[in-house]
């Protein structure tokens, strides 16, 4: 990875653009600093995925996605840095232990709601299974009160962990040097 301090041109501008609020730059984005324009498209992506305002699902909930997702790939980076963003924002200790536990033992209903648990088993699957989805896997989701745009934002967060696992796991990416997760403490 080009360090931050050498980095000129096309991936000086993207550095640029991928700093986080804490006023870095992952790691996950220095994986591209070889390809800045494969860090542009990670980028856009991930900002339309995961943090786009016209997402109606709560950003809460897509990172509990996220970290499921990332729990069943095994990615211990991003595991890390979204199971925070998901803390963060529910900022409720108590919750946050029971979710963590409902995504560990992929027993969904101990800490969402039906629909919520319908689409983390659909994630996961997703995730797992993928030869194994049938068109029966939306109608599951949709009798459980899911709305297509609901399955569609559900469906590109999994698409998109299983993507950024497999960057990040096959390149033996680690959280080294990161500030772990997106959002800042709520005290900060």
């Amino acid at each position: 990875m080009i360090p931050l301090e050498e980095a000129t041109g096309k991936l000086k501008e993207m550095y640029q653009r991928v700093t986080t609020p804490h006023g870095t730059v992952d790691n996950v984005m220095k994986a591209h600093s070889l390809r800045p324009h494969t860090m542009e498209g990670h980028l856009v992506l991930y900002k339309n995925v995961l943090h786009n305002p016209e997402n109606t699902l709560p950003f809460w909930f897509l990172e509990a996605i996220a970290s499921c997702v990332s729990m069943a790939n095994q990615c211990d980076y991003s595991l890390t840095h979204h199971f925070a963003n998901a803390k963060r924002l529910i900022n409720n200790e108590v919750k946050a232990e029971a979710i963590w536990q409902s995504i560990s033992t992929q027993n969904w209903s101990l800490a969402f709601t039906a629909k919520e648990a319908a689409l983390l088993a659909y994630a996961h699957k997703l995730t797992v299974s993928v030869s194994e989805m049938k068109k029966e896997d939306i109608e599951d989701l949709q009798n459980a009160g899911c709305d297509d745009g609901e399955i569609l934002e559900v469906n590109q967060v999994c698409a998109y962990f299983n993507y950024s696992n497999r960057l990040l796991n096959g390149l033996g990416v680690t959280t080294q040097g990161d500030i772990i997760g997106y959002y800042k403490d709520a005290s900060s």
